[in-house]
C-alpha cells in the first residue's frame, strides 16, 4: 500500500510538472534528478540524449544544456557551483545560439529547516524581450521625433515673428492721422490685417510655450493671490476688443470673498483670459456668459460657462490634448489651433489642481477650475504682497 502511494504522489508530481507553462527540472539534494517536464527536454533537445529519468544524476544534463546558450554567453558559475546545494533564489536571462531568451529560475525547497532539492524553472521570453525591444526603439525614434518637432515649431515660431512684427507696425502707422485721412473702407481694412496679425502672434506664443513646456516645463513664479482681484481683472480684459471687432459678450461675475491662494498669477491669468477668450468666440452675440468663483474648504472652485455651442460629451476630455479640437469647433469654422485648453491644463495641474470640461453641446460649455489654497506641494514659500 506504501508502494501505491509513492507511485500516485509520484505520477501527480510529474502531472504537475506537465501542466507548467515552463521547463521545468526538481533537483534532489544529492544532485540527482526527482521529475523533469517534457517541455525543458524540448526546449534543449535532450530527448534521447541524457538520462533524464528519476534518480538519474544532473551533472550530465549541465553541459548539454549549456551548449544550447549563444555563444560569447558566460552561465554564473561552473558546472559545479551550478549543482552545489545552495538554498537560495536565483535567476537569470539567457540567450540561446537560435535566437531565443530563456529566463532561468531557481527555487530551493525546504520543510521544516531541511534543504529537500530545488526546483529549476526555464521560461521562454522571447516573444516578451523582443516587444520590449522594439517599444525600446519605438521610443527612440518618437523622443527624436519629438525633438525635431519642437525645434521646428520653435525655429518657425522665431522666423514669423518678425515680419509680423512689421505688418501690425504698419498697420498701426496707417491709422495715424499724421500720415493721411483713411476712408471707413480703408480703415475696416487695416483693422482686419491688425486683429488678424495680432492672432497670429498669439498662436506662435502658444506655440513657444507649448515647445518650452515640453523641453523643460514652465517656470512659475510662486506668490499670494488675490482670486477676486485676478478675475475682475481678466474680466475687464476681456471685454476690451480692438475697434472693428466684434462687441464682447455680456458678462457676469459673480466672487465670494476669500483667502488668497499661492500661485503664480501671471500663468493663472493666462489661463483664465483664454477660457474667456474661448467663451466669447462659441457664444453668440445675444449669449452669456458666467465666470463664478468660491472658495471651497482647502481650495478655491473657479467656473466659467456659457450659453454657446457646447462641447460634444466624447470630446470633454480630447480638447485637453494640444492641437484636438471638438467637431462642433472644427466643422463651425471657428478659428483655433486647440492649444489653450492644452496649455491651460498643464498650468492648473502645476498649481496642484485640476480643470475639467462640462455642460451641454448646444446650450453651453463649462470649465472648472478647482485650485488647492496652499498651492502644489514644494511651491516656493515666498510671499509677493
Amino acid at each position: 500500500m506504501a508502494s501505491e502511494d509513492r507511485d500516485e504522489d509520484r505520477d501527480l508530481l510529474q502531472a504537475v510538472l506537465e501542466a507548467l507553462p515552463a521547463g521545468a527540472l526538481l533537483q534532489s539534494p544529492a544532485d540527482e534528478i526527482l521529475a523533469v517536464n517534457r517541455r525543458f527536454a524540448r526546449m534543449f533537445d535532450l530527448e534521447g540524449r541524457v538520462d533524464l529519468s528519476r534518480g538519474a544524476p544532473m551533472r550530465p544534463v549541465v553541459p548539454l544544456v549549456r551548449a544550447r546558450f549563444a555563444p560569447g554567453y558566460t552561465a554564473p558559475g561552473s558546472p559545479g557551483e551550478i549543482l552545489a546545494r545552495r538554498p537560495v533564489h536565483r535567476e537569470a536571462e539567457i540567450p540561446l545560439a537560435d535566437g531565443r531568451v530563456v529566463r532561468r529560475e531557481v527555487e530551493p525547497l525546504r520543510h521544516g529547516g531541511t534543504y529537500l532539492g530545488a526546483l529549476w524553472f526555464f521560461t521562454d521570453i522571447t516573444d516578451r524581450k523582443r516587444r520590449e525591444h522594439d517599444l525600446e526603439r519605438d521610443n527612440v525614434a518618437l523622443t527624436e521625433l519629438a525633438r525635431q518637432r519642437n525645434a521646428f515649431t520653435a525655429a518657425a515660431s522665431h522666423e514669423l515673428r518678425t515680419p509680423l512684427t512689421t505688418v501690425i507696425s504698419f498697420g498701426e502707422l496707417l491709422v495715424d492721422p499724421a500720415f493721411g485721412t483713411l476712408t471707413d473702407q480703408q480703415r475696416a481694412f487695416v483693422d482686419a490685417i491688425r486683429r488678424n496679425g495680432e492672432r497670429m502672434q498669439r498662436v506662435i506664443a502658444d506655440l513657444l510655450f507649448t515647445t518650452r513646456m515640453r523641453a523643460t516645463g514652465p517656470e512659475l513664479e510662486f506668490g499670494r493671490v488675490d482670486v477676486p482681484g485676478m478675475l475682475r481683472d481678466a474680466v475687464l480684459e476681456s471685454l476690451c476688443v480692438p475697434a472693428g471687432a466684434p462687441g464682447p459678450v455680456f458678462t457676469v461675475l459673480r466672487c465670494s470673498p476669500g483667502p488668497p491662494l499661492r500661485g503664480d498669477r501671471h500663468r493663472l491669468r493666462h489661463v483664465l483670459g483664454n477660457l474667456l477668450e474661448n467663451a466669447a468666440k462659441f457664444t453668440p452675440p445675444d449669449g452669456r456668459i458666467t465666470v463664478t468663483a468660491a472658495p471651497r474648504g482647502e481650495h478655491w472652485e473657479i467656473e466659467v460657462a456659457d450659453t454657446g455651442i457646447g462641447i460634444p460629451e466624447a470630446a470633454r476630455e480630447e480638447i485637453f490634448t494640444g492641437f484636438v479640437r471638438a467637431a462642433n469647433a472644427r466643422s463651425g469654422g471657428y478659428p483655433g489651433t486647440g492649444l489653450g485648453l492644452a496649455i491651460g491644463r498643464t498650468l492648473v495641474e502645476l498649481h496642484g489642481g485640476t480643470l475639467t470640461a462640462g455642460g451641454t453641446e448646444g446650450e453651453g460649455a463649462v470649465f472648472r477650475i478647482l485650485l488647492p489654497v496652499a498651492g502644489p506641494p514644494g511651491a516656493a514659500e515666498e510671499d509677493v504682497p
